[in-house]
C-alpha cells in the first residue's frame, strides 16, 4: 500500500482528536462568575473592545467557545471572523492558544498551575458596510449583542455559567435591555449578574435619540432614531402598541416573562433586524414608523410578530431547540409550529389591535398565500424540507427562489395554522378555534420565563382535546406531501377566496413602494427593482419561458425607454391581443431583444369574500374583549 494512503487516516485521526477534547456541556454549576467589560465608545469605526476575567478551578487543559449556533436565526451565525486581537493571560503572563482545527469557535490553552483566573482581552470589528454584514454602529446608535464580545468556557450548560456584565456606553446616549442595571458611574453602566444562556438572550439598544413608553407595567417600548425628530408618536399611535400588549394578554391567558423590553430602532443606517428574545426583542424599521404612519402600514407587523414569540419560540420551543450551549446544532423540524405559529398571530395581533387595519390584514393574506400558491417549487419540495434552509442558505439571495423555495415554513405555516383555525371552527359549530388551543398549549406560571419543549405529537394531542380528528396526520400531510399549490382551505372556510384583479390593493402598493421594485410577479412573472434591474423571475412564468434571469436589465419596452409606468403600460395594451410585449434587455455585455408572451393584463391578488356575514377568519381578526 501507497503511504499517501497511510497518511490521510492519521492525519483524520489527528484532527478528530482535536475536536473530541473539546468537553461535553454539564449540567452542574461553574466555579466562579465571570466577568464582562465591554467599551462601546467608538462609533467612528464600531470597534468594540472586550475585557473579560474567566475564574477557573484547576490547572491543565481548558476550551473557550464563542457562540455559534444562536437562538432565533435557526443556525451557526456566530461572527467568529470579527473576532481580532485574542490575548489570554494567566498570572500575569501571556498564554499560547491554538484554535480547534474542527470546531473554529474553540479555542484551547493550557491552565498554569496556581492560576485562579484567566484573563481575555479581544476586539470585536463589527461591520462597517454592508457587505461585511450587519451594520450594528452608526454615529446615532447602536446594537449591542452579548454573543458577540465574550467567550464561554466548555463543558458548562450556559445556563450555569454567571457573569457580571458592564458596558461604556458613548457620552449622552441612553440604553435599553432585558438586563436591570445595578449601579451607573458617568458612562459606564453595570448589569445584574446573570447566566450567560440570560446575558446573550438580553442584547441592548443604545442611541443620542431615544424615547422610552411604557405600554403595559411590565413592557416598556424603547426606541431609538437616526434623528430626534422620527421619535414623534402620537398618542393614538402609542395607543395602538398599548392594545397590542392587551390583546396578546387577552389571547395567551399569561405571561412567561417579568417584564418586557421591545428595543425598536428607528433607522436606515444600521443594519434591518427582527429577533426574538425571551424578555425583549430587536426590531429595526424605517426611520419614518410615526411620522409617515398614514401612507401605509409599512412594518407594522414586525412587533406582533416578535412579542409572540416570547409565548411561541422561547417559553414553548421546538424539543430539538432546547440546547445545553451555543455549540450544540439546532434543531429545526418543527419551526412551522414555531415561526409559522408567530407569523399566524403576529398577523391576527397586529389586525386586533389596531396595528393593521382589517382590510389592511386580508390584502396582506392575499399576498402571501398568492406567493405561495405560485412557487414551482413545492413540485419537488415539501414544506418541511424549508426548515433546513436557515442552515443551507443563510439567507443569502437565490436566483430562482420560486424553484428553490426559502424560509416558507413562516408564510405557509401561518396558511396551514390559519387552516386549523378554520378547521375547529367548522367541527366545533364556531364554538372553538385557535384562541382555544393558545390557552391549552401556553398554559403556564405567570411571570417565569423556563423554556418547555413541544413535539408535532403533543400539537395533534392539544388540538384533538379541542375537536377529535386524526389532527396529527393532518400536518404530517401538509407538511410532508409535495402540493401543486398552497393550502388555501383557511381562507376558503374562513369566508374568503384567492382572487386576481387588474388593480393592487393599498396593501400591495405600500409593499412596492417600501421595496423599491415593481412587482408583475402575478402576470409577467418577474419584479423589477431601481433601474430597470431585474430583481426576480417566477420559475415556469411568461419571462423565464423568454429567457430572462435576474442578470438582466430592462432597457427599452415595445421602442419605449424603460420605465415603470412604460412596463404596465405595456402590459396593459398587449391584454387579450396576441402580440408579445417586447423588451430590449442588457445582460452583461449583450444587448438583446426579449418577447414576452403575456396577454392576461395586470394581476394583483387579494380576497373576495364568500357569501354573506361574518365568516370564522372575520372572528379571528375580530379584538378581544
Amino acid at each position: 500500500m501507497s503511504l499517501r494512503y497511510l497518511v490521510a487516516p492519521l492525519a483524520l485521526l489527528s484532527t478528530l482528536t482535536a475536536a473530541q477534547s473539546i468537553p461535553e456541556a454539564r449540567d452542574v454549576a461553574y466555579p466562579g462568575t465571570m466577568t464582562l467589560e465591554v467599551d462601546a465608545t467608538d462609533t467612528d469605526q464600531g470597534i468594540f473592545k472586550i475585557r473579560q476575567i474567566v475564574p477557573v478551578a484547576a490547572p491543565g487543559p481548558m476550551t473557550l467557545l464563542f457562540p455559534e449556533w444562536l437562538p432565533g436565526n435557526h443556525a451557526a451565525r456566530g461572527q467568529i471572523e470579527k473576532l481580532a486581537g485574542l490575548v489570554i493571560k494567566a498570572n500575569g503572563k501571556v498564554l499560547e492558544w491554538k484554535r480547534d482545527a474542527v470546531d473554529v469557535y474553540a479555542f484551547h490553552i493550557d491552565v498554569p498551575a496556581g492560576a485562579r483566573q484567566i484573563d481575555i482581552s479581544f476586539k470585536f470589528l463589527s461591520a462597517t458596510e454592508p457587505d461585511q454584514g450587519r451594520v450594528v454602529v452608526t454615529a446615532e446608535m447602536m446594537n449591542l449583542q452579548w454573543q458577540s464580545v465574550s467567550l464561554y468556557p466548555a463543558g458548562w450548560f450556559t445556563r450555569r455559567i454567571p457573569v457580571s456584565a458592564s458596558v461604556t456606553w458613548p457620552a449622552g446616549w441612553k440604553a435599553a435591555t432585558a438586563l436591570r442595571p445595578v449601579s451607573s458611574i458617568g458612562n459606564l453602566v453595570r448589569y445584574q449578574t446573570v447566566d450567560y444562556e440570560t446575558l446573550v438572550d438580553s442584547p441592548v439598544f443604545a442611541g443620542r435619540h431615544f424615547r422610552a413608553e411604557q405600554l403595559s407595567p411590565n413592557v416598556t417600548l424603547n426606541v431609538v432614531a437616526d434623528g430626534a425628530k422620527y421619535l414623534a408618536a402620537t398618542p393614538a399611535q402609542i395607543d395602538a402598541h398599548k392594545r397590542l400588549i392587551d390583546q396578546a394578554v387577552k389571547l395567551f391567558g399569561m405571561t412567561p416573562f417579568d417584564h418586557y423590553d421591545f428595543l425598536l430602532a428607528l433607522t436606515d443606517q444600521m443594519g434591518s433586524i427582527g429577533l426574538e428574545h425571551h424578555r425583549s426583542s430587536e426590531n429595526g424599521v424605517n426611520p419614518e414608523y410615526f411620522t409617515d404612519w398614514n401612507s401605509g402600514p409599512g412594518r407594522r407587523n414586525l412587533l406582533p410578530h416578535e412579542f409572540t414569540h416570547a409565548w411561541a419560540g422561547k417559553y414553548r420551543r421546538p424539543a430539538g431547540q432546547i440546547v445545553p450551549d451555543f455549540r450544540t446544532p439546532l434543531v429545526n423540524d418543527l419551526l412551522w409550529g414555531y415561526e409559522g405559529q408567530d407569523q399566524f398571530w403576529g398577523y391576527v395581533l397586529g389586525a386586533r389591535s389596531g396595528l393593521f387595519t382589517k382590510q389592511e390584514t386580508l390584502d396582506a393574506l392575499a399576498n402571501i398565500a398568492a406567493t405561495q400558491d405560485i412557487r414551482r417549487g413545492r413540485d419537488w419540495r415539501n414544506l418541511e424540507d424549508t426548515t433546513r434552509d436557515p442552515i443551507i442558505t443563510a439567507r443569502r439571495p437565490k436566483g430562482w427562489v420560486s424553484y428553490q423555495r426559502s424560509e416558507d415554513y413562516y408564510n405557509e405555516g401561518m396558511l396551514v395554522w390559519l387552516e386549523v383555525d378554520a378547521t375547529l371552527r367548522a367541527r366545533t359549530r364556531g364554538e372553538k378555534g385557535m384562541d382555544d388551543f393558545a390557552k391549552s398549549f401556553f398554559a403556564g406560571p405567570d411571570g417565569k420565563w423556563e423554556a418547555r419543549g413541544f413535539t408535532l405529537e403533543e400539537i395533534a394531542s392539544k388540538l384533538n382535546a379541542l375537536s377529535p380528528y386524526d389532527w396529527a396526520g393532518f400536518l404530517k400531510a401538509r407538511l410532508s406531501e409535495k402540493q401543486p399549490n398552497a393550502p388555501l382551505s383557511g381562507l376558503t372556510l374562513g369566508g374568503y377566496r384567492l382572487v386576481y384583479t387588474s388593480e393592487p390593493t393599498p396593501f400591495f402598493r405600500d409593499t412596492e413602494k417600501r421595496g423599491g421594485e415593481l412587482n408583475l410577479s402575478f402576470s409577467l412573472g418577474m419584479s423589477v427593482g431601481k433601474g430597470g434591474h431585474v430583481s426576480s423571475i417566477l420559475w415556469d412564468g411568461p419571462a423565464f419561458n423568454a429567457g430572462l434571469t435576474t442578470a438582466a436589465e430592462i432597457i427599452a419596452v415595445n421602442g419605449r425607454a424603460y420605465s415603470e409606468d412604460a412596463l404596465r403600460e405595456a402590459v396593459t395594451a398587449a391584454e387579450g391581443g396576441k402580440e408579445p410585449i417586447r423588451l430590449i434587455v442588457r445582460t452583461g455585455q449583450r444587448v438583446r431583444e426579449v418577447p414576452i408572451q403575456w396577454n392576461g393584463g395586470l394581476r394583483y391578488p387579494r380576497l373576495e369574500r364568500i357569501g354573506l356575514g361574518d365568516g370564522s377568519l372575520d372572528l379571528l381578526l375580530a379584538p378581544r374583549s
